[in-house]
């Protein structure tokens, strides 16, 4: 006999777990990974204890799920969804509101049981908005685009559905059985440990009970014919006055692009435009929703919150070559400190450095964390990793997903603290440092809103970004989810509404914005990153004018093809220096005795180049059909730094049997420093070509 074990919908946040909100203040965030009472995880264990050994454990539901409510708004899809259309599937419903960051951690784990599952799951969020801003479908469009979600989405913006499943925290998910009915819920994170077992036994059982339904399911996307642009949801801006550059987080094309800040011109890009995590050279690293950003005291070294790959990238600005500071990357928890690179963060979001420490705004675990660049020490500063509104002791302070952090002239710490909707500040320089508040509620998560005030009389709404102008001795925050710029005067802690309004798009005396996440400052101009308006912006704080930075250029820095689809040989050369003027490379192939190119199979090589100061000669990319190495490949070098690679393809055979080929192929990495000094230079990139054993 089977076994049955199907759970009543048990769906509770533990008050150890639960980040924030109170009862009487609404619902809760859980950060804590941990298992709540009446879990997912906990059903088959609890249940099967005194089964008969071999007696096989049924997950099925005997509870009927309740069917949505009509005339709700749904996206990623061009019909309104119903559980009674979908029988035959495991249905998963996911319980979020797109601020907050545990609900932002799960998405890999869905995105993970959908390529599984692809034919037996069909995951649906149920949006369920803690902010006002958060409740619009228009919004909520906007993330499903910026976090590339392929699931349908329903916008649940009076807690119907939540009220209808008891929910009482984010996030939260529920499964739901082929037939229809309740398997059971969870809260939290860690949820594809808990799913995937379910998921194969009920796949399994329903599958031999005939009543699975397999046939795939495509819906309308709202990816589909959405339009490309230079930048996708940029995040972050840094502006470096000493070296005239703007540093952008293009955080939805997973890279870095460094800019003119006067002309738009692209200068730089680090990242291909993939999401992954990967080191190297400019194009051909990989980042994962960069966000914050920070520049080392001397300039040469560009800091990088790697936020969904929970790590630290450095960036050398000469070269271009990004490595990790610090992260695992994987998601730390419980939050510990220790020796870089081996302790695991926690979705690092905002940066800022101040006489060689590194302060991150660890958004994941509610922490403000330090790091001694010099000793690699990296330990958690501000918080107790609870999330809430609790000001003390910079250990004791509870914070709520800090998002941006900016110093004044005294060695105060400011931060954006998003979920409680205020701005905060950590006397981290002081032996017996405090937190305190700015602007901004400090009673609870759900105070929030569109009000200039003074101190906690104000009202915010999930403020991302802050920066302090040091002339006026006032700070400047992106009011995120208000769609404005807004100034506080430290002396008072009043609060002004200087730029936007509703949200929009328009330059000029009277601008607008959407959703803005980033501000930097450099002197008398500021800088905004303009998330879901995928442009930065700059604002003329003296004449109030804003304008709209145009990019030029970044069609011109195109990725090598990505390292999974080559199957070749890497070869990476140490870091060349050489001075400016014509060169060349050489391609110095030397092939097995008694062997010779091919005359007519299409041998070949491809050049990709990142950077500004390397320019290939227009027939650098070339058939190498039948020739004899060494080939040579003219080059110009410009005062600069890039990084080369050069795929090359040779189709070699017998000089005495040509009717046997062989391919070889080898792709040269090659990292490019051009000063003054020197005459430019002839490159070689040797290689010995060995026939294979076959």
């Amino acid at each position: 006999m089977r076994r049955s074990c199907g759970l009543l919908l048990a769906i509770m946040a533990l008050a150890a777990a639960a980040c924030s909100g109170t009862e009487d203040a609404g619902p809760t965030t859980t950060s804590d990974p941990a298992t709540p009472a009446g879990s997912l995880e906990s059903a088959a264990p609890a249940e099967t204890k005194d089964a008969d050994p071999g007696e096989a454990v049924s997950y099925a539901g005997t509870t009927p799920a309740p069917e949505f409510p009509e005339g709700l708004d749904w996206l990623n899809t061009d019909t309104p969804l119903t559980l009674e259309s979908l029988r035959g599937k495991v249905v998963l419903l996911d319980f979020w509101t797109y601020g907050c960051i545990n609900c932002i951690h799960i998405i890999p784990d869905l995105e993970r049981l959908e390529a599984e599952y692809a034919d037996e799951l069909v995951v649906i969020g149920v949006h369920s908005a803690k902010f006002v801003n958060e409740s619009a479908t228009e919004n909520i469009r906007q993330v499903i685009l910026r976090y590339d979600l392929e699931h349908p989405v329903v916008n649940d913006r009076d807690f119907e559905i939540w009220r209808t499943w008891g929910v009482n925290a984010w996030p939260t998910v529920v499964l739901i059985d082929p037939a229809g009915n309740v398997v059971g819920g969870d809260s939290g994170e860690g949820v594809y440990a808990k799913v995937a077992p379910i998921m194969e036994s009920l796949v399994a059982e329903f599958a031999a009970s005939g009543e699975l339904d397999t046939t795939p399911i495509e819906f309308a996307l709202e990816s589909a014919g959405a339009p490309e642009t230079a930048l996708r949801y940029p995040g972050k801006v840094l502006a470096d006055p000493a070296s005239d550059r703007l540093f952008v987080a293009d955080t939805g094309h997973n890279r870095i692009v460094v800019a003119d800040p006067r002309t738009g011109e692209v200068l730089d890009v680090y990242g291909s435009g993939r999401s992954g995590y990967r080191n190297g050279f400019g194009l051909e690293a990989q980042f994962n929703a960069p966000q914050g950003m920070t520049l080392s005291d001397d300039g040469s070294t560009l800091y990088v919150a790697d936020t969904d790959n929970h790590v630290i990238r450095s960036v050398d600005v000469a070269t271009g070559i990004v490595e990790t500071l610090v992260g695992t990357g994987s998601i730390g928890y419980p939050p510990t400190g220790g020796s870089a690179p081996s302790v695991a963060l926690n979705s690092p979001w905002g940066l800022t450095i101040r006489e060689g420490v590194l302060y991150i705004a660890m958004a994941g675990s509610h922490q403000i964390w330090s790091m001694d660049l010099a000793g690699g020490t990296i330990a958690p500063l501000v918080g107790n990793a609870r999330e809430s509104t609790f000001n003390g002791a910079l250990a004791e302070a509870e914070l709520a997903q800090p998002s941006g952090v900016a110093f004044d002239t005294a060695g105060r710490l400011y931060f954006a603290d998003s979920e409680s909707s205020s701005i905060r500040y950590a006397d981290v320089l002081e032996p017996a440092g405090r937190t305190g508040i700015v602007a901004g509620s400090d009673e609870n998560l759900f105070e929030f809103g569109d009000e200039d005030g003074v101190g906690t009389a104000a009202r915010l709404q999930h403020p991302l970004g802050v920066v302090f102008r040091s002339d006026t001795g006032t700070l400047l925050i992106a009011d995120t989810y208000n769609s404005k710029i807004k100034e506080v005067d430290l002396s008072t802690n009043t609060v002004t509404t200087r730029y936007g309004a509703e949200h929009g798009w328009a330059d000029g005396a009277s601008p607008l914005f959407y959703e803005p996440g980033g501000l930097s400052l450099d002197d008398d101009t500021l800088y905004v990153a303009d998330t879901n308006n995928h442009v930065i912006r700059t604002i003329d704080l003296t004449t109030g004018s804003t304008t709209t930075l145009v990019l030029k250029g970044i069609e011109n820095f195109n990725p090598p093809p990505d390292a999974e689809d080559f199957a070749g040989k890497v070869i990476q050369l140490d870091s060349i220096k050489t001075g400016p003027g014509p060169g060349s490379f050489v391609l110095e192939f030397a092939l097995p005795t008694g062997y010779k190119v091919n005359e007519d199979a299409p041998s070949s090589v491809q050049w990709f180049v990142s950077g500004d100061a390397v320019t290939m000669d227009d027939a650098a990319n070339r058939s190498l059909t039948g020739t004899i190495f060494p080939v040579e490949i003219a080059a110009e070098f410009s005062e600069g730094a890039s990084s080369v690679t050069a795929d090359v393809t040779v189709i070699y055979c017998r000089a005495d049997a040509e009717s046997l080929c062989l391919i070889e192929q080898v792709r040269f990495l090659v990292p490019i420093t051009v000063d003054a000094v020197g005459p430019s230079a002839r490159i070689p990139l040797p290689h010995v070509i060995v026939v294979p054993d076959i």
